[in-house]
């Protein structure tokens, strides 16, 4: 693909910046009737298939994680997250953008990140009303 038509994938799909290849496992938690729908199936167009869901038995290359500030104990939720991954592995933390219901404040996923031993990278818009940030695992 030219880069060109990469800086064109990147405009009509919004996970088009995010880094899914073809032929990732992608799991997701936190699915809910808020999410968003348009990443959703971008990240489904990129990968090639669908996403899988809490339930997947086996190990994904990336958790995208869907967390609210009403969700519970963020750290829990990313160390269950780095249960499920690949070795060097990421997680992508989806968090509603400031001013919506759930907001979680950047230092509260800083301090999770580092606390569950993940390397937090800077948040990205990744939607309407959501908000990214690209976690590292420790793990080797």
């Amino acid at each position: 693909m030219s880069a060109t038509a990469d800086h064109a994938e990147e405009r009509t799909n919004p996970a088009g910046r995010l880094g899914f290849e073809p032929g990732q496992v992608v799991q997701e938690i936190g699915y809910d009737d808020d999410v968003d729908q348009d990443l959703r199936e971008g990240i489904e167009s990129l990968i090639g298939q669908d996403l899988v869901d809490e339930d997947y038995d086996d190990v994904a290359d990336v958790v995208v994680l869907w967390f609210r500030d009403e969700d519970g104990d963020l750290t829990d939720a990313l160390v269950d997250a780095i249960g499920l991954l690949e070795d060097a592995g990421t997680i992508w933390l989806l968090s509603p953008k400031t001013g919506r219901d759930g907001y979680i404040e950047p230092s509260d996923i800083q301090d999770a990140a580092q606390t569950a031993g993940l390397s937090p990278a800077k948040s990205v818009s990744v939607g309407k009303d959501w908000s990214g940030t690209r976690l590292k695992s420790g793990k080797r």
